[in-house]
Formats: structure tokens, sequence, C-alpha cells
């Protein structure tokens, strides 16, 4: 028997017992499409979160620094003093932290009424606060150190939130209501996010002085910085000097503090979403592992069925290792069949997900494609294994007897 007459008998035997083969199949099936569905996802939000950072540009370094105690723990102005003697490491270092407010205004355009939109978020920041983000203005001008120390009531926005407010006007001049409170738009950012996610777009957020705290954020003290290195390894040193200088000053009795860099924050999210694929894939293994059982038992069912017949193709000289191909070769067909749908299924999960989940086109892998394809045909040939062998080791006078 050569391997076209076994792939063709395989397919005749698939199609005999339609329901069957698509029962057995099922087990095949919906641990293929989970496993490629959720290792797909995952990579996705890996990806999302990599592009996030990307966005923001290299080599910066995050810092958090506040107190328990009410009315106290603004570290802006020491953190700032600081950073001034790391010239020689840093390029600069400014407020980074967020504040949201109920909707942004221009006209009859408010944030509010774009349900997908809805209220961008605020930066507190100062005149390096582009600087330390990667951003570059399209028009006017960026914020400066007179902003923050006359608290003028001046913002520069995004590209986004710019054309969602504005459309085609010029910004540069006009009035905006953030909040409840008007700021003059003296700048607009040029864009620098595709993603078609809004609500992670950082093109829909605004920046104004962080001495408008006072007014917006009920002059809650400021808790987040961001301090732009200039190579990757004077990032390491800012971390451990600024490390050095917080434990100074600050009581850890009564505040707390901790400094980071975003590629340490990349490597922690990709060893925790690895977790994830691994307790999510280990979940629809099990789901391949029955399925697996499945092709098994029907396969033994099968031989049962077939006893009469392999009696016949021994009695006339057939050799056991046509019968333990034949075999083999049709559990692989039934599970390489079962993977091709579920790749196919699999495929559809991930596009529906990413549209849903992250709000973008995800596709799986060429590579994970084809190998959930060769693990399927190989999950047949293991547990069709033990059917075949005991198809071919069948006596011929005891098969022929049977019924």
């Amino acid at each position: 028997m050569n391997l076209t007459q076994g792939f063709k008998m395989a397919a005749k035997s698939l199609l005999a017992n339609k329901v069957r083969s698509v029962l057995t199949m099922l087990g095949i099936i919906i641990g293929i499409a989970a496993v490629m569905s959720l290792v797909s996802v995952v990579q996705g939000f890996t990806n999302v979160q990599k592009e996030y950072y990307e966005r923001m540009g290299t080599n910066r370094v995050n810092v958090y620094a506040y107190s328990y105690m009410s009315g106290g723990g603004d570290y802006s102005d020491e953190i700032a003093a600081y950073c001034e003697t790391l010239s020689e490491y840093a390029l600069g270092v400014s407020p980074n932290t967020q504040i949201w407010v109920d909707g942004v205004r221009y006209g009859t355009a408010n944030t509010r009424n774009n349900s997908q939109l809805g209220s961008p978020p605020i930066y507190l920041g100062n005149e390096q606060f582009a600087v330390c983000n990667a951003f570059t203005l399209a028009e006017g001008r960026d914020l400066s150190y007179t902003d923050v120390k006359s608290y003028n009531q001046v913002v520069v926005i995004g590209a986004k939130l710019k054309e969602y407010l504005f459309s085609f006007k010029d910004a540069i001049g006009e009035t905006i209501t953030i909040g409840s409170v008007k700021f003059t738009v003296v700048g607009v950012y040029e864009p620098k996010d595709t993603s078609e996610n809004e609500w992670y777009s950082y093109d829909y957020m605004c920046v104004i002085p962080q001495s408008m705290s006072r007014i917006l954020n009920s002059n809650q003290p400021i808790s987040q910085y961001v301090i732009k290195a200039k190579s990757s390894e004077n990032t390491k040193i800012i971390i451990d000097l600024m490390t050095q200088y917080l434990e100074r000053i600050i009581d850890t009795n009564t505040g707390s503090f901790y400094v980071y860099s975003d590629q340490q924050w990349i490597d922690e999210t990709e060893a925790q979403y690895k977790i994830y694929s691994l307790v999510g894939g280990g979940i629809a293994g099990i789901s391949l592992l029955v399925g697996g059982i499945g092709i098994m038992n029907i396969m033994l069912v099968t031989v049962r069925e077939r006893t009469h017949e392999i009696g016949i193709r021994k009695a006339i000289g057939g050799a056991r290792r046509s019968i333990l191909a034949q075999f083999l070769i049709e559990a692989a067909v039934v599970c390489g069949t079962g993977g091709i749908i579920g790749i196919i299924v699999g495929f559809l999960g991930t596009v529906v997900a990413g549209k849903l989940i992250l709000k973008t086109l995800l596709l799986p892998s060429a590579v994970m494609t084809i190998f959930a394809a060769a693990f399927s045909v190989f999950l047949g040939l293991i547990f069709g294994m033990y059917p075949a062998v005991k198809a071919s080791g069948l006596q011929p006078v005891d098969a022929l007897r049977a019924d």
C-alpha cells in the first residue's frame, strides 16, 4: 500500500462517519483554536505595551515619590534641584502626573459627547515635558518656565484632540475649557500614535503647567516624575543615584518611593504575560489531551469494527507494516483535519479578540500556525499508535472469526 492509497482510504473512512468524525475532532479543534487565540492575544498585549513605551521614547526613568501624611509629600522642587546636579547624565526632568476632569470643550465640541474619547488625560508638566516624553511641536510653542512660575493658564494639546475640537481651524490662541477652567492653547504636538484604540492614544492628551494643580487637582501633591537620560548606560546611573537621594529625604515611615526605567517595566510585563501564556496554554493543552484520548478511543472502535477486514488483508498476504501505516494515516488525517479547522477558528477568534479587546488587527504568527498544524498531525500519530499496533498485531485466524 502506498501513501496515496492510504490517504484515499483515510478520507473514505472519515466521510463514511461524518458526525462521529466531527465529534472526534472537536477536542482538537477547541484546543488548537484556544491555544492560537490565547497566545496571540497575550502577544498582542505585550506588543501594545512595547509600542506604548516606544512612543514615549527611550532612556526614560520614572520616579514615584509620595507621602502618607495629609497635606505633604510634594517633592517636585527637591527632585528638580537634584536633577540639575545630574546634568552629566540627564537631559531633563518633568512632573508626569495625570489628572482627570469632566471633559474638554471648545464651542459645541465636547469630549464628553464622544463615548470612545470621554475625558482625555490631563498631564501636569513643565518646560521639559516634551523632551522627557519624546513629543515634538507641530504648531505654536511649548510650555515655558514662566508659565509654571506665573501660574499661566495655558495648554499644549495632542494632534487628535486638536482635530476633534478644532477640525481644520487653527488652534493657537484659542481658548478651551478643561473641566470648568479656561486655558489658552499655545501649542500642538505632532501625532505620535497610530493606534486605533483612542483610550490609549497620547494624541488625545493635554499638558498644562504643574502649578495648575492648585486649580484642577485641589492642590494635591505631585507624585510622578519622569527623567530623560542621555543614554541607556546613564539610565542605570540615574536610577542608582536617584534611589540613594530619595532614601535620604523620604522617611519610609511616613512616605514611599520607587524608581524604575521603562525597560524594567517592559521586562516585568513580558514575564507576566509569559505566565499568562503558560497558564492559558496549559488549560488549552488539557483540551488537546482530551481530544487525543478521544482519537485513540475512536480508533480502537474502528479497529474492532474492521477486524474482519484486517483478517482478510492478512490472509491474502497483507504486510503488518501496511496495516500499521494505514491506521496511523487515518489517525493523522483525523487530527490534521481537526487541526486545520482549529487553525481557521483560532484565526477568526484572534481577529475578533484583537478588534474587541485591543482595537487593532491581530493575526496569529506564521510560525504558530505552522506549529499548530504540525502538532495536530503529531498528536494523531502519538494517540493513533496503540490502535495501529493493535490492528497490525491481529492474527489472521482470530480476525476472520470476528463478527
